[in-house]
């Protein structure tokens, strides 16, 4: 039988170890490499020879994104599927367009990684559901936006109830960011609260 080989990169210890044990007892499967950075990942690929890597993308130092672009350049065969608590569409769509097959969330139950490594190996792309759904409506939006994509994911937080303390924590930046982003939108939409400029972005398919 030719084995899946299979390499893990995840710095959570107890994740990273519970995947390879969970993959090695699949007959199909052989984990070649499990590493807790891109950089120690990336130095053993060649050697690894990969067929399927699992991704997180919140890794210290190097991220799971570059991690995944410069696999793609070493090894353009390999095929990545992201696995991380990460849901933003920002990130989803970033990690996609650096070259991964698939998007998984952590909380999928064990099967779903098994069957996701082998529809990836047939040529499928294998996403969680919620995933895929936003996938699907990202290209349902108006391209003809007034909004810059920044300001689309703000205004998406905001319309899923997030608080500006949240939305500038998954987004890396201060407050007063969020706060100014807020204006931009509300003068972009001549609108002059939440719930205004929320129902007029749902309305024109701009989230």
């Amino acid at each position: 039988m030719i084995k899946t080989r299979l390499c893990l990169v995840e710095d959570d210890y107890i994740i990273r170890e519970g995947f390879a044990a969970l993959l090695s007892q699949t007959p199909d499967f052989e984990v070649v490499g499990a590493y807790s950075n891109c950089e120690d990942y990336l130095k053993n690929l060649a050697n690894d020879r990969p067929d399927v890597v699992l991704m997180d993308l919140e890794l210290p130092r190097m991220g799971g994104v570059e991690g995944i672009e410069r696999t793609k350049k070493l090894r353009p065969q390999t095929q990545l599927i992201v696995v991380t608590v990460y849901e933003n569409d920002g990130l989803v769509f970033k990690a996609l367009c650096a070259g991964a097959g698939g998007y998984l969330t952590k909380n999928m139950p064990p099967s779903r990684l098994i069957d996701a490594i082998r529809e990836i190996r047939q040529g499928g792309a294998p996403m969680s559901t919620n995933i895929a759904r936003m996938v699907v409506a990202s290209f349902q939006k108006n391209y003809q936006s007034p909004l810059t994509a920044r300001e689309t994911e703000v205004l998406e937080r905001i319309a899923q109830g997030k608080s500006y303390t949240t939305i500038a924590d998954e987004l890396f930046v201060d407050k007063e960011t969020i706060r100014t982003h807020i204006k931009n939108i509300y003068w972009k939409l001549e609108v002059h609260s939440k719930a205004e400029a929320i129902e007029k972005a749902r309305k024109e398919k701009l989230i």
